[in-house]
């Protein structure tokens, strides 16, 4: 995990496999089923990083020799996608946390101001004792995230880690800025937005490449 000065609460997740899974789905002769199966994949290294420093509690458990120490997590974890590309991260996680709850967010950004909009929302009803991970695979201008961040704190969410595999620096300064208590987990910290919103050198726009759309 490497973090840099200039951002601190970001922590970018570092592994050769990762960085070639970033590639492939940069590239744009990937195709839909390549492009949802290396998604999946990729957010599982994510998620065994993101996990790292989980709690854990003892307990007693009993092999076919003898009793011993195991342990369980102590955390209850609540997953939110933003939608609809954060859906495509939802499994990766559940790989390794079978037993979190799924909440959704959903916001679109107005093409003319690039700022989001709400349509949907539906949170457990723990949120305000989970542990929230908040799923989104493109940190661009950061107005999704920092308001679907602002729209969980409303509804009760107080610890939130925002987890992407792409990130623009405009996007970390931006959810830096509105919610210094939320640590950002990506995979990679790309150049910069260009004036459309869209992060270069980035992978264009990973609902349409998740789900076919145009």
């Amino acid at each position: 995990m490497i973090t840099l000065p200039q951002y601190p609460n970001l922590h970018l997740v570092d592994h050769p496999l990762l960085k070639r899974d970033l590639s492939i789905l940069r590239n744009k002769k990937t195709s839909n089923v390549v492009f949802r199966t290396i998604l999946h994949r990729a957010t599982r290294m994510m998620a065994y990083e993101v996990c790292s420093n989980l709690d854990l509690t003892d307990t007693e458990i009993e092999t076919p020799l003898e009793k011993t120490t195991g342990y369980v997590l102590t955390e209850e974890v609540i997953l939110v996608p933003i939608l609809r590309a954060g859906i495509g991260m939802v499994d990766g996680f559940l790989d390794f946390l079978p037993d979190a709850k799924v909440g959704h967010v959903g916001l679109y950004r107005n093409e003319e101001t690039l700022e989001p909009i709400d349509y949907y929302s539906k949170f457990p009803s723990t949120l305000d004792s989970s542990l929230i991970f908040l799923l989104d695979p493109m940190l661009a201008t950061g107005g999704s995230a920092s308001a679907a961040i602002s729209f969980i704190k409303d509804k009760g969410g107080r610890r939130i880690r925002l987890i992407n595999l792409f990130a623009a620096p405009e996007g970390v300064r931006k959810v830096s800025g509105a919610h210094d208590d939320v640590q950002i987990f990506a995979a990679a910290l790309d150049r910069e937005l260009n004036a459309s919103g869209f992060i270069l050198p980035g992978l264009g726009d990973a609902g349409d490449r998740v789900f076919g759309t145009d």
